[in-house]
């Protein structure tokens, strides 16, 4: 089954360079967009699997155009692009609906596997990356923690899955840990993410330390 993506830029290079890129690869660029009100009107004329989202862009930015996409309800995944490592942007649009990101400095292998890796449902952020964003950004609010489900539903064996996760560990790093196979802490996470009613594991690490599961700054337990 082919692969479409929509590459939303106001650069002209990055969008011919990503797009020879992913067209290499055999990945179909349907439509190119330079601002946030094209990219969500592309976005609903071709149904794209993956949308690769710059962040600053004229007219609406990326975060604004994830945040409609995400309401519209389509299976279309955003991948957002940015300049600068821990964009402010970055947490926003990850809890806007955004899949992960990626720095514009990728590599081509990177950006292609990062596509792919995102179409077929995972989540594109690294363990590390997404520590260090959220420790950045997170809510340190208590009081933002009721407006946010709760974690009553989880098995205490999920609970400590869904903590760890956070903290930053890959699913290797968890079943070592937790002296699991990797097919078990596997099944834990697309439980937790299906009880929470989350799309990947991006929101889950984002809603464990919106509720308190985790604190900034916390590191797994040795």
């Amino acid at each position: 089954m082919s692969l479409r993506a929509v590459i939303a830029d106001d650069q002209a290079l990055v969008r011919t360079g990503f797009g020879m890129i992913l067209a290499a690869d055999g990945i179909e660029v349907v439509a190119e967009a330079v601002n946030g009100t094209e990219a969500v009107s592309a976005v609903r004329r071709t149904r794209p699997d993956v949308v690769l989202m710059d962040i600053r862009m004229p007219e609406m930015d990326g975060l604004e155009a994830t945040r409609q996409i995400m309401a519209s309800g389509d299976q279309t995944r955003v991948i957002i692009l940015t300049t600068y490592d821990l964009d402010h942007y970055v947490y926003g649009a990850l809890t806007a609906g955004a899949s992960g990101f990626l720095l514009k400095d990728v590599t081509p292998e990177q950006l292609v596997a990062a596509v792919r890796l995102v179409r077929a449902g995972d989540a594109l952020l690294a363990p590390a990356i997404t520590r260090r964003l959220i420790k950045r950004f997170a809510p340190r609010d208590e009081a933002r923690a009721s407006l946010h489900r709760d974690l009553s539903g989880l098995t205490p064996r999920e609970l400590e899955v869904l903590r760890l996760l956070a903290t930053g560990l890959s699913n290797a790093e968890l079943a070592e840990r937790l002296s699991l196979s990797a097919t078990t802490v596997k099944t834990h996470v697309a439980r937790i993410l299906s009880k929470l009613g989350l799309r990947d594991r991006v929101q889950a690490v984002v809603l464990a330390y919106e509720t308190g599961l985790v604190a900034p700054g916390e590191t797994s337990p040795s």
